[in-house]
This record gives structure tokens, sequence and C-alpha cells, in this order.
């Protein structure tokens, strides 16, 4: 069947991404790629575009119950987050871990555990370690360079991964968009890819081991090499940028700092959630619960992901409160305040993730509810097939290259070997433009999902959970995306990273830059491209770890 749009399909998230690459405006670029769409939808009509865009794409998708309670959770975790820093609890948690640090390695060793610690949100993870950490680095001369490097490089990355964290219900949604928008069912389920794509994600988990390496051999190359030593040459050259803290990872006059206050909320929250996976799986399951086959991977797979999250954020945050009042830390007005306070900061992300989802809904093929379709291209008055389309453009070539002779079978090949790394590529080059993970998400993960599917049906290739390149290539979206988050000059946590530490912000950006590179370098060489050719992800993790303790021993100079 003739498909309604053509090549005009592909139109919408095109422009959403040249304009997002050169706008570095991630909302507003997905805005004019919806009305883009709407207006091919609706024949070039003004009057009907902006109803379209109205009442079609942008509300259904704000007030769809599954959506809500993701924007509910994000909100819930920023106003936990908000409260347990201004009661203290971060500063006492941070406390704790302090002693462990008697030395410049393991000062350094120290920020990247306490990174890893501060799991659930890369914003939280910002604001309290650069001003936390401070001190202790000062006390053992590390650059404030090397301390927003090592603050930025444990954020998004630790955040990014985690099962429990202000990111996994936008990334388990987004991957739930690009299995909505497949042209045929499946049992596949947005948990299943989330948690199986963690080894794929090349450049976050080699991110998250260059730090270690860096501290334990003790050596530096580049521009952070010169701050190191500036910094142990010339103690005193930071001393006047100790002033410039964020006062959102302050905790109020008078209060007392106690580690459980953080730890309480954070233990209650994941243990809620992981209650509520397990009750919501096994009635998901119903009788099937029972049997052996059955465990609780399969539990959980089956899970409510959205009403567990949701309920597990009202936990932490509701004891938080109790815990602030309780112990007289904080007043009511003063917890209505701090949890109103981290709560705002989340708001950015959901709108991001708002239009995101409109954008990927209209290059679906759903009905407006969510609703499959029945007959072929039964909503084309407000719905582009994008991935229909792509498939047809792969699917035909393939079909032409089985009656022409084998020639071309390898290029099809080639084709799908090389698209985790084309894909990675291309989200890292779009979360750096933009300094967005989200919105990169956002664009990607609906239209890489399908094309996957398609590259690897014509093919004749099982689209499943356990397929590398299905796994490779939602993972490099996700490792891409974070690589800008990371280390572009524009992004929340880069800039955020530098002011927490006391650091300028360009110096960081440019100490940090040849790290970033070297790693999203090795995620390549070693990583995406091997992994094309069938080479084992347990195999090249292991050959990750070597290339970073090779080009750190070569490249390196010690700093004392």
């Amino acid at each position: 069947m003739f498909h309604p749009y053509g090549w005009l399909s592909l139109l919408p998230p095109l422009v959403a991404i040249v304009l997002a690459i050169a706008t570095r405006r991630a909302v507003a670029s997905l805005v004019a790629g919806i009305v883009c769409g709407a207006f091919i939808t609706a024949g070039g009509h003004p009057g009907i575009a902006l109803h379209d865009v109205l009442e079609i794409h942008l509300w259904p998708a704000l007030i769809d119950p599954n959506k809500l309670r993701v924007f509910a959770f994000t909100l819930m975790m920023g106003a936990m987050i908000g409260i347990v820093c201004r009661s203290g609890g971060m500063q006492g948690l941070m406390r704790l871990v302090s002693p462990l640090a008697n030395s410049r390695r393991s000062g350094q060793l120290t920020a990247w555990l306490s990174g890893l610690i501060i799991f659930f949100d890369d914003y939280a993870n910002t604001v309290l370690l650069g001003g936390t950490l401070r001190p202790l680095c000062d006390r053992w001369r590390i650059s404030r360079e090397k301390l927003a490097y090592l603050v930025d490089s444990t954020a998004a990355p630790v955040a990014g991964l985690s099962l429990l964290s202000t990111w996994v219900a936008v990334e388990i949604d987004y991957l739930q968009e690009g299995l909505l928008s497949l042209p045929s069912a499946t049992d596949l389920r947005a948990i299943d890819l989330f948690v199986g794509s963690i080894p794929y994600r090349f450049y976050v988990l080699s991110a998250l081991l260059f730090i270690p390496v860096l501290a334990l051999t003790g050596r530096d190359y580049g521009p952070m090499w010169r701050a190191e030593r500036r910094r142990l040459r010339f103690p005193s050259d930071d001393d006047p940028q100790d002033g410039a803290e964020s006062s959102s990872d302050q905790a109020s006059a008078n209060v007392t700092a106690r580690w459980y206050n953080a730890v309480l909320p954070i233990v209650v929250t994941v243990l809620v959630v992981l209650g509520l996976f397990y009750v919501t799986g096994r009635q998901e399951l119903g009788a099937a619960a029972q049997t052996p086959v059955n465990g609780l991977k399969e539990i959980f797979g089956a899970a409510d992901s959205y009403l567990s999250l949701y309920y597990g954020a009202m936990a932490g945050l509701l004891l938080s409160a109790l815990l602030s009042r309780a112990q007289r830390l904080l007043s009511a007005a003063q917890i209505a305040n701090a949890a109103a306070e981290g709560a705002r900061v989340m708001v950015p992300a959901l709108i991001i993730l708002w239009c995101a989802t409109a954008l990927s809904r209209m290059t679906g093929d759903s009905r407006i509810d969510g609703m499959p379709p029945t007959v072929p291209y039964e909503y084309k008055a407000y719905r582009l097939y994008t991935a229909d389309y792509l498939a047809r453009i792969i699917v035909t070539e393939e079909e032409d290259i089985d009656t022409s002779g084998e020639a071309g079978t390898g290029g099809a090949a080639v084709t799908v070997k090389l698209l985790p790394t084309a894909v990675f590529l291309l989200a890292a080059l779009l979360s750096f433009a933009t300094g967005t993970s989200f919105g990169t998400m956002g664009i990607l993960l609906p239209m890489v999902i399908p094309l996957t599917h398609a590259l690897l049906s014509a093919e004749g290739a099982a689209f499943d959970v356990h397929h590398p390149i299905l796994l490779g290539s939602v993972g490099s979206v996700l490792a891409g995306a974070i690589f800008g988050d990371h280390c572009s000059p524009i992004s929340d946590t880069t800039i955020l990273s530098s002011q927490s530490c006391g650091c300028d912000h360009m110096a960081h950006v440019v100490t940090q830059m040849p790290y970033a590179l070297t790693v999203a370098t090795l995620a390549i060489v070693l990583g995406t491209l091997p992994l094309g050719w069938g080479v084992s992800v347990w195999i090249l993790l292991p050959c990750q770890l070597a290339g970073i303790v090779t080009v750190i021993t070569c490249a390196g100079r010690l700093v004392e």
C-alpha cells in the first residue's frame, strides 16, 4: 500500500535534530518538529495544524496516565532531595565518608565513591558533592578542575545507569515510546531493554572506570595535568573562589547533620519500589507467577514500573519530611520550601519529556489514546508512520538485493554492523550541541528501535532482548546522550559542577574535554565497532579497561 507521506514523514524529527544542533534549544526544536509534522498531516492548512498541535499532540501527551505518573515521580524525587539536603542529611552522609581520605589518591577515590553513592539524581550529585568535597580536596591540594571533573563524571553517568533515579522513569518511558513505534506487536518490555542494555553503554561504564585508574596511577595528561601541577606548586591559587557555592546544597542554619536522614528515605524508596515491582508483577502474571519458570526477572519484567516508582518516591518524600519535622530540624514552612525548590529544578526536564513524547507519538501509528491501528494508515490524519516508511525503504532494498544476487547482502549486513557506532556518534553530537540528554533520548529512541527492527527483520534475524545489535543500539543512544550531559559547556550538570566546585566554567570544560573524548574513542574502537562484528560484550568490557590503563600509562605523566 502507498505510504501517505513518503519522505515527508522523516521531516519533523530531522527538523528537531537540525534545529537542536543549530540553536541549542531542545524544547523549541522539539516544538518546531511537532508544528512541522502537524502542517504535513493537515495538508498545509494553518488552522487545522494549530488545532492538531494543541489538541491531538501536546494535550494527550500531557494527560496520559502513565505520563502523569512519570511527572509525579520525578517531581517527588526532586522534592525529597531538596528536603534531605536542607535538613543536613546529605552533609551528614558525606562527613561519614570523608575520613576515608588521607592522601591525594584516597581523596580522589573518596570523591568517586561519593558520586556513586549519590546515584538517584545528577543535579543532587553535582550541587551537593562540589561544596561538600571542596574542603577535602583543598586539604590534599587536588585542583578545583579535577574536583569538578570527579563530580561531573559521576553525575549523569551514575543517574543514567541506576535502577532508582530521577532518570529511570524517563528512560523507560522513551524506550516504551520506541516499542510502540514498531510496525508490529512485540512482547518486548521497556524494562527488559533498559536492564539488558546496561553492559552495552560503553561510554558511561568507561567514564566511571576512568577516574579510579587516574587516581591509582597518580597520572594526568593535557590541561588537567597542568592544572594539578599548578595546584601543587601554588596551593593558594584557588582560594579566592572559595565563596562560590551553590546555595541549593547547603543545609539550613543550626541543623545537625545526620547521615541517616539521607540514607533512610533512600532505603525506604528502594524497598517500596522493589516490593511493588514484585506485587504488581505477580498480579500481572496471575497463575503463571506460581510456576518455577517465572522467576524474579519475569515477575519484575511484568511489573507496573510507573505505579511502583510513583509510590516509592511518595514514601521516600513523606519519610524525609517526617524525619526533618520529628527531629525539629526544619519547620513545616521550611520543609515545604525545600520540597518546592527541589521539585522546581526538575521542571525543565519534564517539559523536554512532554514535547519529545508528543513528537515521537506523531511519528508513530497509534490512536490518540494509544490504541494500535486495525487497518493500514488508519490514523494518517494525525500520524506520520515514520517507522513504517523507514521499514519499507530497507525491506524493499533487501528484496531487490535478493532478486539481483548476493553482492548487496554484504552491504546490508555492514549497515547493521555499523548501526551501534552510527547511533552513538549521532547521539553524542546531538547531546553535546544541545547540552541535554533527555532531549536526545526523546528524539532518537523512537526512531532507533523501529530502525533496528527493520534492519534485523530484513536480515531474517530475531528481534529479541538478547540480540547484541538491538541492545548495542539502545545502549548507544543512552550512552551517547550522556556524553553531552557530561561534557557539553551548555549542559546543566557541567555548569553546576563548575559552580559548586568553585572552578572557572571554561577551565572545567577545557580540562575535562580530552578525557571525555578519550573515553568516547575507546567506546567506539573497543566497543561499538567490534560489537557490530560479533565480538561479545563480555570480552569488550575488559578490553576497554585495558585500553584505559594503556592510554593513561602512555599519555599521562605523574603529577607528584
